[in-house]
């Protein structure tokens, strides 16, 4: 069975090398792609079709919510992993609001992150 594909988008280099070391390291997943904002983030996500999006929610051009409110109409059946430092119920509330899947916290385990994704992906 092929890997499934998963697109980064961060606008930190270090979280987007740490998150694709993990991702690459097991051994159903792979990373299709990376993007540092928003906007580049829906660009790649057209491109590329991923089966999964981590999305950063602090970044600069376009942050998170307004990128995951575009990814959710183009791409409707793709699930989208908000991954961000800033985590509260309200902050929860807004991203499923805005078409996002789950929310992770970059403060958990980095374990968590895997088990997020694998929740999404079935």
């Amino acid at each position: 069975m092929a890997p499934k594909r998963i697109l980064i988008v961060d606008d930190h280099a270090a979280v987007r090398n740490a998150v694709k070391k993990m991702i690459d390291a097991s051994p159903n997943m792979e990373v299709c792609g990376e993007a540092e904002n928003g906007k580049s983030a829906i660009e790649k996500a057209q491109a590329s079709e991923p089966d999964v999006i981590v999305l950063d929610l602090s970044m600069p051009i376009m942050n998170g919510l307004e990128a995951a409110r575009v990814l959710r109409r183009l791409m409707p059946a793709t699930p989208i992993l908000m991954y961000t430092a800033f985590s509260n119920s309200h902050l929860a509330e807004e991203a499923l609001a805005a078409g996002v899947s789950r929310v992770a916290s970059k403060t958990s385990p980095p374990d968590a992150l895997l088990r997020e994704l694998q929740l999404l992906l079935g």
